[in-house]
């Protein structure tokens, strides 16, 4: 039996897509096929299986499972909650891999497939290889066995095994999404005084889209804070392995500030460890690290690739602008939003100061959010490559890790191509308002010269 996906839902870092549109029951089944096709090939046996808890998440799951069972993979169902429970899962079982049936941040129509494998993730080529192995047909034969486990309080425990902080009063926005029963469990373990919204966790997201990295998405968390005088605000995405924060003053901490926060205890454990940051980072984070005698390294967005460079370099911390944290130091190696907050309560309890206070010690940027501009899948790489020759020709200081980050007087500026959509990304930094317009013209300019029209693409 062949079967031919949907060119659209084989993405980067997971199989994600449309349901009812562009992904179906069948295109779960047959996935569970191939993955049991490459997992044989590797000599897996058993994997574990999650989902989170959007209402088509159950289908999708049970198509799934019927499909790897077909190719002779025995399954453990671990059942609702965030990926980062079924990473856990896949790391605590004694298993040989792990998928979680989710749509991430994703609206409430669109699910797919996260997929670990012996230890790494699946993406990139991998994945379209799955592709084509299910378009040939070429698949194992068996009749695997289906187990259950419930894990969410092995995974609550451990969460809080070693956790050496004190109390704050601490708000928490759930955005209706998978971590809700985990959450819920989590917040009578620690102390302090714990306030939690939207723990129910409904698939239609009601109350706002489930991704923290998008600030009007954390204004009732700041409502929160504001209204009932907490110390700060930690929100999660739709499948818990995104983290948002936000400080006493209802200010946004990202990505990079809340490694800058997490990285100074790792390194007082490890000191001139590697702590890895993507290229949306600010460059006050790589000095930060290099201040506190780690190792700064700058790589490649997406959480699968950071992943990998993570393991190459031994690295106990990584993180992204999009509010993946990963921690090495204590825990897995994988990107975890409840294990980030507890690892935040912790970081700000053994530094002597309030968030807000640590919040108020960091040098001053000011830069662009994330800037998106459509363009054609043809021109996506293309566009990107035509830059780099040019900042080349004109000897400017450019950073090629992913995409062009080039460094000028003023601060920098990062154009790259996006793995997951036909948009180009663009950021700049600077220390003034008077610097970043002169950072943004540079993007413009080059963004003229390779025929991009620079109207922004919606998110």
């Amino acid at each position: 039996m062949t079967h031919t996906f949907h060119p659209s839902i084989l993405r980067e870092y997971d199989v994600r897509g449309i349901v009812g549109d562009t992904l179906s029951d069948r295109d779960a089944f047959a996935l569970g096929r191939g993955y049991a096709a490459l997992a044989r090939e590797e000599g897996a046996a058993t994997i574990a299986v999650g989902r989170d808890g959007r209402s088509h998440s159950p289908e999708l799951e049970d198509a799934l499972v019927r499909g790897l069972t077909a190719g002779g993979l025995n399954v453990v169902r671990v059942g609702m909650g965030p990926s980062p429970m079924l990473y856990f899962a896949a790391a605590t079982l004694g298993v040989d891999g792990g998928i979680q049936v989710t749509g991430s941040h994703n609206p409430a129509d669109y699910n797919g497939f996260k997929m670990l494998l012996g230890g790494r993730s699946v993406f990139g080529a991998e994945i379209q290889a799955l592709g084509a192995r299910c378009a040939a047909g070429d698949y194992s034969e068996g009749a695997g066995a289906v187990s259950e486990a419930d894990v969410l309080d092995a995974y609550v425990d451990r969460l809080v095994q070693d956790f050496g902080g004190i109390g704050f009063k601490v708000g928490w926005d759930n955005g209706n999404g998978a971590a809700g029963p985990a959450l819920e469990k989590l917040v009578k373990r620690l102390p302090g005084e714990h306030h939690a919204i939207y723990t129910e966790v409904d698939g239609s997201f009601p109350n706002h889209h489930p991704d923290p990295t998008v600030e009007a998405n954390l204004s009732d968390l700041k409502a929160l804070v504001s209204d009932k005088q907490l110390d700060f605000g930690i929100a999660f995405d739709g499948d818990g392995d995104r983290i948002g924060a936000v400080d006493g003053l209802g200010r946004v901490i990202w990505g990079d500030q809340l490694l800058a926060i997490l990285a100074e205890p790792v390194l007082a454990a490890e000191p001139g460890a590697t702590i890895i940051a993507d290229v949306k980072a600010s460059q006050i984070l790589f000095d930060r690290i290099a201040e506190l005698g780690g190792r700064p390294l700058m790589w490649k967005t997406g959480h699968s690739l950071i992943k990998s460079k993570m393991k190459e370099t031994n690295a106990p911390l990584a993180g992204e602008m999009s509010g993946h944290i990963f921690f090495k130091h204590r825990w897995y190696g994988f990107d975890d939003a409840l294990y980030a907050a507890v690892r935040l309560i912790e970081a700000v309890s053994v530094s002597g100061k309030t968030l807000t206070e640590l919040m108020d010690a960091m040098p001053r940027s000011t830069s662009t959010p994330e800037l998106r501009f459509a363009v054609d899948a043809a021109r996506k790489f293309a566009v990107v490559d035509e830059v780099l020759e040019r900042l080349s020709a004109d000897g400017a200081k450019v950073d090629a890790t992913d995409g062009a980050r080039v460094n000028t007087p003023d601060g920098w500026w990062l154009l790259r191509a996006s793995n997951t959509q036909d948009v180009l990304v663009a950021r700049a930094e600077a220390s003034d308002q008077a610097g970043l317009d002169r950072l943004v013209a540079q993007i413009d300019e080059q963004l003229a010269r390779s025929g991009v029209k620079r109207t922004e693409a919606a998110h």
